[in-house]
């Protein structure tokens, strides 16, 4: 049962965001994953994913998100988890902030639908690497929301696009930096400037929403 959130406010900052303090209350159930997206972007990842045989998210963190796709897959989906669970070049995740796999499993377990929700495949790898190598199936959507460099989004679009189907989606996190109603990196939101609002757009793909950090692309039926 998870700490009431009044106590847990109450901890200290340097011990609330100390990696191996949250990794074991997370484990523990004492602590829910941290949300990482806003009420506004998790309806966008509800309606993407509902009904998706199979869904990527690439960046897990401790899980947040991939609750919430959860809700909307059933025990017919699969919902494909990757993240090497190291930020080596500094671009995703606040300075000392760091989840570490074995804790992000338990809460998914504990928070991911159960029978009723999807099977999860767990990828503790480069997103780039899974995507170059992936075998298959077709992917519904796509969560990117992993290596905010411009180097590593770019190439998660470059190596995970080809595998999305017509009419299925892209999502991208943090990619509204400078814009009046949104927030961002300035990483992620360079690439999808350059991907989508350039003279010349990607081909077959056109933006379907945009919310607070949230951009999400939709290929063409």
């Amino acid at each position: 049962m998870a700490l009431p959130q009044a106590f847990r406010s109450l901890v200290p900052e340097r011990v609330r965001d100390h990696p191996a303090v949250r990794s074991l209350a997370l484990a523990a159930g004492l602590i829910p994953p941290r949300p990482m997206h806003s009420d506004a972007e998790a309806e966008v990842l509800r309606r993407l994913a509902r009904g998706g045989a199979c869904v990527v998210e690439i960046g897990v963190y401790e899980g947040s998100s991939a609750v919430v796709l959860c809700e909307v897959l059933g025990p017919e989906s699969t919902l494909h988890l990757i993240d090497p669970f190291v930020d080596p070049v500094g671009w995703s995740l606040p300075r000392g902030w760091q989840a570490a796999p074995f804790a992000t499993r338990r809460a998914m377990r504990r928070h991911g639908g159960g029978d009723r929700g999807p099977r999860i495949e767990w990828h503790v790898a480069r997103s780039q690497d899974v995507g170059r190598t992936w075998p298959g199936p077709q992917v519904d959507f796509v969560f990117i929301d992993g290596d905010h460099s411009p180097e590593g989004c770019r190439e998660d679009w470059d190596v995970w696009h080809p595998h999305v189907p017509r009419g299925g989606a892209i999502a991208f996190h943090d990619a509204r930096h400078g814009a009046p109603d949104g927030f961002g990196s300035t990483g992620v939101t360079a690439v999808v400037d350059e991907l989508f609002r350039g003279e010349h757009p990607v081909a077959g793909w056109s933006i379907d929403a945009e919310v607070d950090g949230l951009l999400a692309v939709r290929r063409e039926a």
